[in-house]
């Protein structure tokens, strides 16, 4: 049996764990299919939860096969207060007189935009994501980190602030996989091959996208600089 990934509950007798894509409505969050939240109290609070203070245009993305432990928190723009004159409270929040007299200033702030998570991204316990982050494929978020900076596929990332730990696999195998995107696969194929996924080696995975004409061309290497 293929769990569906529009079923609410992927596992019987297991509300604590919850599909995000069929569960989220906000039109400023985006989910891949199978990435899950596990959380045994409050796992279908998602939305108001794990993700604050989404008060702007800014999206949050998160793409398949992501795993988010209890207590994941992604931090919105909306959070941020203006801090480029003597104040940080946030007046204008408060309406009447002084939203007149400051609105200009709070929508003229600028944001790092969308938080951006890639696809087989594994999220531990009480982890938080700070605004405008792009997370790679395969990285590891390590229990209680707070990622106030990009961090590239499949990094190991741990601390607070949360810095590189490892990288997983050498930059071949990095690329290799990312040409592979077995997150991409059709769902067949990734149930055929989920052993190879799990504990295989990156040219192995690699090997079933190229057989499948699912391997995507390399990318281009920079120029090095005249």
């Amino acid at each position: 049996m293929i769990p569906d990934p529009n079923r609410l509950h992927p596992l019987p007798h297991a509300d604590r764990v919850v599909h995000l894509k069929p569960l989220v409505t906000s039109p400023t969050i985006e989910v891949g299919e199978y990435t899950y939240y596990d959380d045994p109290e409050h796992a279908t609070e998602f939305e108001t939860r794990n993700v604050l203070y989404g008060y702007g245009a800014e999206k949050l993305v998160i793409g398949k096969f992501c795993a988010l432990a209890t207590g994941t928190r992604f931090i919105m723009a909306g959070a941020n207060h203006l801090d480029t004159g003597v104040s940080t409270f946030p007046f204008t929040i408060f309406g009447g007189t002084w939203q007149d007299r400051t609105v200009d200033l709070v929508t003229g702030m600028r944001t790092r935009g969308d938080t951006v998570v890639g696809n087989d991204v594994w999220f531990g316990h009480g982890s938080t994501v700070m605004p405008g982050v792009t997370i790679g494929d395969g990285a590891i978020i390590a229990t209680g980190s707070v990622v106030v900076d990009d961090v590239p596929p499949y990094t190991v990332v741990g601390g607070n602030p949360a810095r590189p730990v490892k990288r997983r696999f050498p930059e071949e195998d990095v690329a290799r996989l990312l040409r592979a995107r077995w997150w991409d696969w059709p769902v067949g194929l990734i149930t055929e091959h989920v052993r190879t996924i799990m504990a295989g080696r990156p040219e192995d995975v690699e090997r079933v996208a190229e057989e499948n004409g699912l391997r995507a061309p390399a990318r281009p290497r920079p120029a090095p600089p005249a």
